[in-house]
């Protein structure tokens, strides 16, 4: 084995579960080629720990408190262009994983496959590669190709989910109840919703709008 390959992939952490961190470094403490190099609760901690320790791979929740992971993700390759960040993620179908592609990450990692692809998945991408699993590269391509929800259609959609009316989202938006009401039909012709609570279940469960919105 020349020098180069005996350097260990140098692995930064973020997730605010810390049992899934354990998790993840009892794994790769077995690894030979791997090494944990620092951990992270928070976006913002990410960001702090990743200028300190410059890892290989970072491996990045989604949903943390503070900043979420892409945000971090954008604050990281802010720091670093060339910063390899693989995201972690509950759902299958998820438009932060659409966001997080545009910022730079370089592939998705889903929990539930965690045991079977986690190495492999961290080995591919240090080496320059991608991981993004077959169902979710599916929705992540139809979002690409248009169907994300614009900037005004998401602010509609979080007034429905707070539980405000046309006539009030309107008047938030400064906009008209009929504009309101036009905006309706296209985003649930986009997440082919049958109604406007079938609209905001189907963007909870994507992860275009969280539980607290």
């Amino acid at each position: 084995m020349s020098d180069t390959q005996a350097q260990p992939i140098r692995v930064l952490m973020v997730d605010d579960h810390p049992l899934l961190r354990e998790g993840i470094a009892a794994v790769l403490l077995r690894q030979p080629d791997m090494a944990v190099v620092g951990e992270a609760a928070t976006g913002e901690d990410a960001v702090e720990v990743f200028e300190r320790v410059r890892p290989d791979v970072v491996l990045m929740d989604l949903v943390l408190p503070g900043i979420d992971g892409v945000d971090a993700t954008r604050l990281i390759r802010r720091q670093d262009p060339k910063a390899c960040v693989l995201m972690l993620t509950t759902y299958r179908s998820d438009m932060q994983a659409w966001r997080a592609l545009k910022e730079g990450a370089v592939g998705f990692l889903l929990k539930s496959s965690l045991r079977t692809d986690l190495v492999d998945a961290i080995r591919i991408v240090a080496a320059g590669g991608r991981w993004v699993p077959g169902d979710v590269a599916a929705e992540v391509s139809a979002l690409a190709l248009g169907e994300a929800l614009t900037e005004r259609e998401l602010r509609v959609l979080q007034g429905i989910a707070q539980g405000f009316s046309n006539r009030e989202i309107g008047e938030l938006l400064s906009l008209s109840e009929e504009t309101i009401k036009s905006r309706l039909k296209v985003i649930m012709c986009k997440l082919k919703a049958r109604d406007r609570t079938h609209a905001v279940s189907i963007a909870m469960s994507r992860g275009i709008i969280r539980p607290q919105l």
